[in-house]
Protein backbone atom coordinates (compact mmCIF):
# COMPACT_ATOMS: atom_id res chain seq x y z
CA UNK A 1 0.00 0.00 0.00
CA UNK A 2 1.33 3.43 -0.99
CA UNK A 3 0.77 6.57 1.04
CA UNK A 4 -2.38 8.12 -0.41
CA UNK A 5 -0.92 11.60 -0.04
CA UNK A 6 1.79 10.55 -2.49
CA UNK A 7 -0.79 9.25 -4.96
CA UNK A 8 -2.40 12.71 -4.98
CA UNK A 9 0.79 14.23 -6.44
CA UNK A 10 0.40 15.93 -9.80
CA UNK A 11 2.76 13.41 -11.42
CA UNK A 12 0.02 10.82 -10.88
CA UNK A 13 -3.13 12.90 -11.31
CA UNK A 14 -1.96 15.57 -13.77
CA UNK A 15 -3.37 18.42 -11.66
CA UNK A 16 -2.09 20.30 -8.62
CA UNK A 17 -3.15 19.43 -5.09
CA UNK A 18 -4.99 22.73 -4.85
CA UNK A 19 -6.94 22.00 -8.03
CA UNK A 20 -7.65 18.48 -6.79
CA UNK A 21 -8.99 19.84 -3.49
CA UNK A 22 -11.29 22.26 -5.34
CA UNK A 23 -12.48 19.45 -7.61
CA UNK A 24 -13.24 17.18 -4.65
CA UNK A 25 -15.12 19.95 -2.87
CA UNK A 26 -17.20 20.63 -5.99
CA UNK A 27 -18.03 16.94 -6.46
CA UNK A 28 -19.04 16.36 -2.83
CA UNK A 29 -22.63 17.64 -3.11
CA UNK A 30 -23.67 15.88 -6.36
CA UNK A 31 -21.95 12.66 -5.30
CA UNK A 32 -23.73 12.66 -1.93
CA UNK A 33 -27.08 13.39 -3.59
CA UNK A 34 -26.59 10.54 -6.07
CA UNK A 35 -25.55 8.20 -3.25
CA UNK A 36 -28.62 8.99 -1.16
CA UNK A 37 -30.83 8.59 -4.22
CA UNK A 38 -29.51 5.10 -4.92
CA UNK A 39 -29.86 4.18 -1.25
CA UNK A 40 -33.45 5.45 -1.22
CA UNK A 41 -34.28 3.22 -4.19
CA UNK A 42 -32.56 0.23 -2.60
CA UNK A 43 -34.39 0.72 0.72
CA UNK A 44 -37.71 1.42 -0.93
CA UNK A 45 -38.31 4.41 1.30
CA UNK A 46 -36.80 6.94 3.67
CA UNK A 47 -33.82 6.28 5.92
CA UNK A 48 -34.65 4.42 9.14
CA UNK A 49 -31.29 4.87 10.87
CA UNK A 50 -29.36 7.99 11.76
CA UNK A 51 -26.82 9.48 9.36
CA UNK A 52 -23.46 7.77 9.63
CA UNK A 53 -24.81 4.36 10.58
CA UNK A 54 -23.82 1.29 8.60
CA UNK A 55 -20.64 0.16 6.91
CA UNK A 56 -17.91 2.67 6.09
CA UNK A 57 -16.53 3.30 2.62
CA UNK A 58 -13.21 1.58 1.99
CA UNK A 59 -12.48 4.24 -0.63
CA UNK A 60 -13.65 7.63 0.63
CA UNK A 61 -14.67 10.53 -1.59
CA UNK A 62 -11.24 12.19 -1.38
CA UNK A 63 -9.59 9.11 -2.87
CA UNK A 64 -12.11 8.43 -5.63
CA UNK A 65 -11.16 11.31 -7.96
CA UNK A 66 -7.50 10.42 -7.40
CA UNK A 67 -8.06 6.80 -8.43
CA UNK A 68 -10.13 7.84 -11.46
CA UNK A 69 -7.54 10.38 -12.63
CA UNK A 70 -4.65 7.93 -12.25
CA UNK A 71 -6.57 5.31 -14.22
CA UNK A 72 -7.46 7.72 -17.03
CA UNK A 73 -4.03 9.36 -17.18
CA UNK A 74 -1.77 6.30 -16.93
CA UNK A 75 -4.21 3.53 -17.97
CA UNK A 76 -3.36 1.46 -14.91
CA UNK A 77 -5.53 -1.65 -14.40
CA UNK A 78 -7.94 -1.56 -11.49
CA UNK A 79 -6.09 -4.46 -9.87
CA UNK A 80 -2.90 -2.37 -9.75
CA UNK A 81 -4.78 0.62 -8.34
CA UNK A 82 -6.29 -1.65 -5.71
CA UNK A 83 -2.80 -2.70 -4.68
CA UNK A 84 -1.66 0.93 -4.45
CA UNK A 85 -4.67 1.96 -2.36
CA UNK A 86 -4.64 -1.19 -0.25
CA UNK A 87 -8.12 -2.36 -1.31
CA UNK A 88 -9.64 -5.03 -3.53
CA UNK A 89 -9.99 -4.54 -7.28
CA UNK A 90 -13.78 -4.36 -7.04
CA UNK A 91 -13.42 -1.53 -4.51
CA UNK A 92 -11.70 0.47 -7.25
CA UNK A 93 -13.95 -0.52 -10.16
CA UNK A 94 -17.30 0.47 -8.71
CA UNK A 95 -16.36 3.78 -7.00
CA UNK A 96 -14.44 5.09 -10.01
CA UNK A 97 -17.35 4.21 -12.30
CA UNK A 98 -19.67 6.14 -9.98
CA UNK A 99 -17.46 9.24 -9.72
CA UNK A 100 -16.43 9.63 -13.38
CA UNK A 101 -19.75 11.03 -14.70
CA UNK A 102 -19.60 14.00 -12.32
CA UNK A 103 -16.37 15.61 -13.62
CA UNK A 104 -17.56 14.92 -17.18
CA UNK A 105 -20.82 16.77 -16.51
CA UNK A 106 -18.90 19.88 -15.44
CA UNK A 107 -17.76 20.54 -18.98
CA UNK A 108 -14.43 21.98 -20.10
CA UNK A 109 -13.00 25.12 -18.56
CA UNK A 110 -12.45 28.13 -20.81
CA UNK A 111 -8.88 29.48 -20.80
CA UNK A 112 -8.51 32.84 -19.05
CA UNK A 113 -12.22 32.84 -18.15
CA UNK A 114 -12.59 31.52 -14.57
CA UNK A 115 -16.01 30.09 -13.80
CA UNK A 116 -17.06 29.69 -17.45
CA UNK A 117 -17.49 26.13 -18.72
CA UNK A 118 -18.52 24.67 -22.06
CA UNK A 119 -20.71 21.62 -21.65
CA UNK A 120 -22.22 21.16 -25.10
CA UNK A 121 -21.23 21.55 -28.72
CA UNK A 122 -23.56 24.52 -29.04
CA UNK A 123 -21.75 26.25 -26.17
CA UNK A 124 -18.44 25.83 -27.98
CA UNK A 125 -19.70 27.36 -31.23
CA UNK A 126 -21.42 30.20 -29.37
CA UNK A 127 -18.19 30.91 -27.49
CA UNK A 128 -16.18 30.89 -30.74
CA UNK A 129 -18.58 33.35 -32.38
CA UNK A 130 -18.68 35.66 -29.35
CA UNK A 131 -14.91 35.73 -28.84
CA UNK A 132 -13.86 35.49 -32.49
CA UNK A 133 -11.41 32.67 -31.81
CA UNK A 134 -10.21 29.87 -34.04
CA UNK A 135 -11.32 26.31 -33.32
CA UNK A 136 -9.38 23.22 -34.30
CA UNK A 137 -11.23 19.93 -34.64
CA UNK A 138 -9.68 16.50 -34.90
CA UNK A 139 -10.25 12.91 -33.81
CA UNK A 140 -8.06 10.90 -31.44
CA UNK A 141 -8.00 7.14 -30.94
CA UNK A 142 -8.62 5.58 -27.53
CA UNK A 143 -7.62 1.98 -26.92
CA UNK A 144 -10.49 -0.16 -25.59
CA UNK A 145 -10.99 -3.79 -24.64
CA UNK A 146 -11.69 -6.21 -27.45
CA UNK A 147 -15.46 -6.64 -27.96
CA UNK A 148 -16.78 -10.11 -27.06
CA UNK A 149 -16.90 -12.76 -29.77
CA UNK A 150 -20.13 -12.86 -31.73
CA UNK A 151 -20.94 -9.20 -31.16
CA UNK A 152 -22.26 -7.43 -34.22
CA UNK A 153 -19.93 -4.84 -35.72
CA UNK A 154 -16.93 -6.21 -33.87
CA UNK A 155 -14.52 -5.51 -36.73
CA UNK A 156 -15.49 -1.84 -36.76
CA UNK A 157 -13.35 -1.30 -33.66
CA UNK A 158 -10.12 -2.61 -35.22
CA UNK A 159 -7.70 0.22 -35.96
CA UNK A 160 -5.72 -0.17 -39.15
CA UNK A 161 -3.12 2.29 -37.87
CA UNK A 162 -2.59 0.98 -34.35
CA UNK A 163 -3.52 -2.65 -35.03
CA UNK A 164 -5.60 -2.58 -31.86
CA UNK A 165 -9.23 -2.23 -30.82
CA UNK A 166 -9.90 1.47 -30.50
CA UNK A 167 -12.63 4.09 -30.47
CA UNK A 168 -12.43 7.63 -31.78
CA UNK A 169 -13.38 10.76 -29.92
CA UNK A 170 -13.84 14.16 -31.53
CA UNK A 171 -11.78 16.88 -29.85
CA UNK A 172 -12.27 20.62 -30.26
CA UNK A 173 -9.45 22.89 -29.12
CA UNK A 174 -8.57 26.54 -29.45
CA UNK A 175 -5.72 27.83 -31.58
CA UNK A 176 -3.24 27.04 -28.79
CA UNK A 177 -4.34 23.42 -28.53
CA UNK A 178 -6.27 23.82 -25.27
CA UNK A 179 -9.23 21.44 -25.13
CA UNK A 180 -12.71 23.00 -25.17
CA UNK A 181 -14.89 19.95 -25.90
CA UNK A 182 -14.45 16.19 -26.21
CA UNK A 183 -17.23 13.80 -27.15
CA UNK A 184 -18.72 11.92 -30.11
CA UNK A 185 -17.29 8.50 -29.28
CA UNK A 186 -17.67 6.03 -32.12
CA UNK A 187 -15.92 2.92 -33.50
CA UNK A 188 -12.53 3.56 -35.07
CA UNK A 189 -13.58 2.73 -38.62
CA UNK A 190 -16.29 5.39 -38.76
CA UNK A 191 -15.02 8.26 -40.89
CA UNK A 192 -14.60 11.67 -39.28
CA UNK A 193 -17.03 13.24 -41.76
CA UNK A 194 -19.72 10.69 -40.89
CA UNK A 195 -19.25 11.33 -37.18
CA UNK A 196 -19.50 15.07 -37.76
CA UNK A 197 -22.88 14.63 -39.41
CA UNK A 198 -24.17 12.20 -36.79
CA UNK A 199 -23.09 14.31 -33.81
CA UNK A 200 -24.60 17.57 -35.04
CA UNK A 201 -21.41 19.43 -35.97
CA UNK A 202 -22.85 20.13 -39.41
CA UNK A 203 -26.01 21.54 -37.83
CA UNK A 204 -23.95 23.90 -35.68
CA UNK A 205 -22.39 25.42 -38.81
CA UNK A 206 -25.92 26.14 -40.06
CA UNK A 207 -27.10 27.70 -36.79
CA UNK A 208 -23.90 29.73 -36.36
CA UNK A 209 -23.20 31.15 -39.84
CA UNK A 210 -20.40 33.37 -38.51
CA UNK A 211 -18.34 30.26 -37.73
CA UNK A 212 -16.95 28.85 -40.94
CA UNK A 213 -14.78 25.92 -41.94
CA UNK A 214 -12.15 25.49 -44.66
CA UNK A 215 -14.72 24.37 -47.24
CA UNK A 216 -17.57 26.84 -46.84
CA UNK A 217 -18.81 27.03 -50.40
CA UNK A 218 -21.72 24.76 -51.26
CA UNK A 219 -23.64 22.45 -48.97
CA UNK A 220 -22.08 20.61 -46.05
CA UNK A 221 -22.63 17.26 -47.76
CA UNK A 222 -20.42 18.28 -50.67
CA UNK A 223 -17.64 19.94 -48.68
CA UNK A 224 -17.52 17.86 -45.52
CA UNK A 225 -15.21 15.21 -46.96
CA UNK A 226 -12.70 17.92 -47.89
CA UNK A 227 -13.10 19.89 -44.68
CA UNK A 228 -12.42 17.02 -42.28
CA UNK A 229 -9.14 15.29 -42.85
CA UNK A 230 -8.08 12.53 -40.43
CA UNK A 231 -4.36 13.23 -40.46
CA UNK A 232 -4.14 16.99 -40.45
CA UNK A 233 -7.44 17.79 -38.73
CA UNK A 234 -9.37 20.91 -39.64
CA UNK A 235 -10.24 24.22 -38.12
CA UNK A 236 -12.93 26.83 -38.21
CA UNK A 237 -12.62 30.51 -37.51
CA UNK A 238 -15.36 32.85 -36.36
CA UNK A 239 -16.18 35.45 -39.03
CA UNK A 240 -13.10 34.43 -41.03
CA UNK A 241 -12.15 31.44 -43.18
CA UNK A 242 -8.67 29.95 -43.59
CA UNK A 243 -7.98 27.25 -46.17
CA UNK A 244 -4.56 26.14 -44.93
CA UNK A 245 -4.42 22.80 -43.13
CA UNK A 246 -3.40 23.06 -39.46
CA UNK A 247 -1.48 20.55 -37.42
CA UNK A 248 -3.49 17.96 -35.55
CA UNK A 249 -4.67 18.61 -32.04
CA UNK A 250 -2.00 17.29 -29.62
CA UNK A 251 -2.89 13.82 -28.40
Amino acid sequence: MVNRAVLAHRLFTGISRRHLACLTEELAAPWQADLEGRRHVARGGARKRANGAGARHRLVLVDRPVAALIHLRHDLPHAVLGLLFGVDRSTITRPTAEIRPFPAARGCAVPDRPGLRLGTLTDVFAYARAEGIELRLDATEIQVHRPPAGRGGRRAFVSGKKKQNTMKATVIADWRGRTLWTDALRPERMHDATAARNEGIADCFQHFPDVEGPGVSGSWSTTCSNSIYPRAGWRCRAACCSRSRPDAVPR
